[in-house]
């Protein structure tokens, strides 16, 4: 089936009443987009933040008027002259398919490849770990992950307990499994994430050594390595209960920072780790120690 998308242009403190207004004249989805690719912080409880350049797509059946639609929204008071309206049709594709094809084996540090679970392995002889991301977050595309399988690929993991706070598709847990490690504790706010990382460490022979808890149930162990990819707010608020897992002499590292957040986040960890210089990916960053 075809579909035809209304792309909008906006500022964010119009955008939405506009996906509001889409979704009464009977978009099929509304979604919003940067515009501008632009990294935003997260929000504060309760708000919610769009970017400066906002835009918003409808998505419509082929057959809908959108000359007709385009008139209506003009005629509705709720677009300002600076902003840009464009309709184009979309190409019926297996979407599902379009992406598998686009996610290829990546290498992460010396030893270390990610594989979708669907391609052969390029090297059999590397360590490799066989992913599924399903509805989790966590495919190791982005800076944030791969700055911290970049980092576990670094350590020597050899019987190791390791806990993955914020733990999303478990790519990084089910790594240092891979890698050596001898347990690994998963913590999520998110069920779907749960459900994901016990997959995905099914999927590598690791599920025995991989136990995963929402944070209400999270138990008290002291790990040889934490790592959070998580944001810089929740690193912030959950200093203490992330301090807490990690034992003398154990390894930490947090990413989810944008660059200009790194000097808070090494203010907030100074006073219990040696932190090691950040690093440093376009506009994210990953801060990294030792327990004292």
């Amino acid at each position: 089936m075809a579909w035809l998308q209304l792309i909008i242009d906006t500022h964010p403190e119009r955008a939405n009443a506009i996906g509001d207004w889409l979704e009464m004249q009977e978009a099929q989805a509304v979604t919003f987009l940067d515009a501008k690719d632009t990294p935003t912080y997260e929000p504060k409880p309760g708000e919610v933040l769009l970017w400066p350049d906002t835009r918003i797509i409808g998505l419509y059946d082929a057959d809908h008027d959108m000359e007709a639609l385009v008139s209506q929204l003009h005629s509705s008071g709720l677009l300002a002259s600076s902003d840009k309206i464009k309709t184009e049709q979309l190409e019926d594709k297996d979407w599902i398919r379009e992406w598998m094809d686009s996610f290829h084996p990546m290498q992460f540090g010396q030893r270390l490849w990610i594989c979708p679970s669907w391609r052969d392995v390029p090297y059999p002889d590397a360590v490799n770990v066989m992913l599924d991301p399903g509805l989790a977050f966590g495919t190791g595309t982005h800076p944030t992950t791969a700055l911290c399988l970049e980092w576990l690929d670094g350590l020597t993991l050899n019987d190791a307990q390791v806990v993955d706070f914020g733990c999303g598709s478990g790519i990084l847990g089910v790594a240092a499994l891979k890698l050596g490690a001898k347990h690994c504790v998963g913590i999520d706010i998110d069920p779907q994430a749960l459900l994901a990382t016990k997959d995905n460490a099914q999927r590598n022979g690791v599920d025995s050594q991989f136990d995963v808890y929402l944070p209400e149930h999270q138990p008290q162990v002291q790990a040889d390595v934490v790592v959070a990819n998580i944001l810089s707010g929740p690193l912030l608020a959950l200093r203490e209960v992330i301090t807490a897992y990690c034992q003398p002499g154990g390894k930490l590292v947090l990413s989810g920072i944008l660059a200009e957040q790194v000097e808070k986040i090494e203010a907030a960890y100074a006073a219990d780790f040696d932190l090691a210089p950040a690093k440093i990916h376009g506009d994210w960053a990953r801060v990294s120690g030792t327990r004292r």
